[in-house]
């Protein structure tokens, strides 16, 4: 073997060493999140999100998952949002169930790999219509109050996403004081008309999982239309926060796109809705 060979070896093992590292890398991530109209009341509401966990298929993002739910568990949210995509095989659904468990005020919705509508070989239909404590939303409304505050979370189906089906905005409760749509799909905000929601929690990019950067921004190759993969982005139907995810798919690595939980710190602007 050439030394050229031997260089090329070993920099493939570093690679693939350091993607193997960064799949169970989290980032804990606290986000101030102003938005237009909300009650003062409201102001300082937090919101965990988490998504992606694909439970189930070992991967190092397993750990990425178990030290998110630690996080939020500690720090003991307003509410948490789980954006699906929870279990890759059906073999994780014990863990998936201790682990929410732990969390309080949980609302849940489920993603294409619960039901293994997927390219990935590895997904087998595993999805949990039923996930107490926590609230599992399939198309459905649910609310709670706070502070004296009504606040709405309308849950999307990701069936009902994918037959083009989908429409939340018809759940939206327009006196609520806080609207929230938890969906898989971050697409959903393009299907809807303005003010829907004031807050769209999303997921399913994974922050591209295997990413190429460049200046000012970097190639996702599993999702190349998308110039963003993570971080809040407005939209006439409301202001999206789309989380990187936890786990894997496909390959039990990530590069450059590390897994992430958020927590949302609502605050209020002085302005009408």
């Amino acid at each position: 073997m050439t030394w050229a060979a031997v260089v090329l070896v070993a920099l493939m093992l570093i690679a693939l060493g350091w993607g193997l590292f960064e799949a169970g890398w989290v980032q804990l991530v606290v986000l101030e999140v102003p938005l237009p109209g909300l009650p003062e009341e409201l102001d300082g509401l937090r919101i965990a999100h988490l998504s992606d966990f694909h439970l189930g298929f070992p991967s190092r993002g397993h750990r990425a998952v178990v030290k998110a739910i630690d996080w939020v568990s500690e720090r003991k949210p307003d509410l948490v949002l789980v954006s699906g995509d929870l279990l890759s095989r059906p073999r994780g659904e014990a863990e998936l169930r201790r682990l929410l468990g732990r969390l309080e005020h949980c609302f849940v919705v489920l993603g294409n790999h619960d039901f293994a509508l997927s390219r990935d070989p590895f997904a087998r239909p595993s999805a949990m219509l039923e996930l107490e404590p926590a609230t599992v939303l399939l198309d459905e409304a649910r609310s709670v109050q706070i502070a004296g505050k009504h606040v709405q979370i309308v849950g999307v189906d990701p069936r009902t996403y994918m037959a083009n089906e989908a429409a939340p905005q018809l759940l939206a409760d327009l006196g609520a004081d806080l609207r929230i749509c938890l969906c898989h799909f971050p697409g959903i905000v393009e299907h809807m008309p303005p003010k829907s929601f004031d807050l769209i929690c999303a997921g399913h990019l994974h922050d591209g999982q295997i990413a190429l950067p460049y200046p000012g921004g970097k190639i996702r190759f599993a999702h190349l239309r998308y110039r963003q993969g993570r971080g809040l982005v407005r939209r006439s139907s409301g202001l999206l926060h789309l989380s990187a995810g936890l786990g894997t798919t496909f390959v039990p690595f990530r590069f450059f796109a590390r897994p992430e939980v958020t927590e949302l710190n609502l605050r209020s602007e002085k302005l009408s809705r």
